[in-house]
């Protein structure tokens, strides 16, 4: 879901860890129930800002061209959050919409997680999010749509992307057409589409040191005026590219006692199409832990998932991925590359796994 302020699928990815902006949201308008409804690209692919919460999420792996064996993973999140408190203001300086922006790089190699984040409030040539398609801006990041490829365009301190994804497949409308159900409340629900499969190509900079890469990334775009149940502490999620073509989503939102209180996905596969997870088909089970040493978090970084596409073990390639957000949207959480397993102990593909809720409870 992506650790954003959306939906938990990406939660997701991610992709809110908005909990900071929960804070300047001033007064909230009444959820209520979304409507089943068509989407419609390239506008889709655009900002909502009727809409509370939303993120456009980008995660993947990259093998540099030069070095078969040097691989890192990556993501970028933007997340758009309304803040209801001026949306009647007439002046134009009033804080109506806030962009934050959160990337990362994992050096499997170098066994290092790399990350950054921006924050900051629509206009002035600052931020914007484009209502007609994937255009954002965030000071010096950037995520843009061209037809079929997307462009992300960001530097920071100890990293940076320049890269190209490529539409391989037809897009992935999740839950019922687009419309993914996020708790036991038909008001817990987001609009919510994947591209997986996206052929990657273009530089990776870390710590100085340029590389040309090629690799596949998962993108997932969402939008919602509520997704998270008042129980709920925060979610797991995975994407997954599977070698043979096939897309793999799973999600659960955790209560108090730690179980779910509600679980999703999707399994689209080349031969035989795409099947939606119904509540109840998809179970999480931590197999092995990891404590940060900087805020004390224990995370479940080997899972076993049940989905009925089959038995997978979800694994991650380095135990320390956790990324500190507390000076953009509040939140701290897990997130990083991954290896997914079938039930034969065959990797059969990668992606991300999201974990949030495990420091403190997530509020979006």
């Amino acid at each position: 879901m992506h650790t954003p302020p959306l939906l938990p699928a990406g939660l997701a990815r991610r992709h809110l860890l908005l909990g900071g902006a929960a804070g300047l949201a001033g007064l909230v308008s009444a959820a209520h129930a979304l409507p089943a409804q068509t989407l419609v690209f390239p506008r889709d692919r655009g900002a909502h800002p009727g809409f509370r919460t939303e993120w456009w999420y980008i995660t993947g792996q990259a093998t540099a061209s030069h070095d078969s064996k040097r691989l890192f993973g990556f993501q970028l999140t933007f997340f758009r959050s309304r803040v209801d408190g001026t949306q009647d203001m007439a002046s134009r300086f009033a804080a109506k919409q806030l962009l934050f922006a959160h990337a990362a790089v994992t050096d499997v190699q170098g066994k290092k997680l790399w990350h950054d984040q921006r924050i900051a409030r629509d206009g002035f040539g600052i931020a914007a999010a484009s209502e007609t398609d994937m255009a954002i801006k965030l000071r010096d990041w950037s995520l843009t749509a061209d037809g079929t490829r997307y462009t992300a365009d960001l530097s920071a301190s100890d990293f940076a992307l320049k890269l190209q994804f490529e539409e391989t497949q037809d897009v992935l409308l999740q839950g019922n057409k687009g419309l993914s159900r996020k708790g036991p409340e038909d008001k817990q629900a987001s609009y919510y589409y994947s591209q997986p499969q996206l052929a990657t190509r273009g530089s990776l900079q870390v710590k100085g040191q340029a590389f040309d890469v090629t690799g596949k990334a998962w993108l997932d775009h969402e939008w919602s005026e509520e997704i998270l149940h008042p129980d709920a502490l925060g979610w797991d999620w995975i994407g997954m590219n599977l070698l043979d073509g096939s897309a793999l989503t799973a999600f659960r939102l955790r209560g108090k006692d730690g179980n779910a209180l509600w679980d999703g996905g999707s399994f689209r596969s080349p031969k035989s199409g795409l099947y939606t997870f119904s509540r109840g088909e998809v179970i999480f089970k931590p197999v092995r832990h990891w404590k940060s040493p900087l805020t004390q978090a224990t995370y479940p970084v080997e899972w076993i998932v049940r989905t009925p596409a089959d038995f997978y073990t979800v694994r991650a390639v380095i135990d320390n991925q956790e990324l500190d957000s507390r000076q953009s949207t509040g939140a701290i959480y897990w997130e990083g590359l991954s290896e997914l397993i079938d039930s034969n102990g065959k990797l059969v593909g990668m992606g991300y796994l999201e974990m949030t809720g495990y420091a403190q409870r997530l509020k979006i």
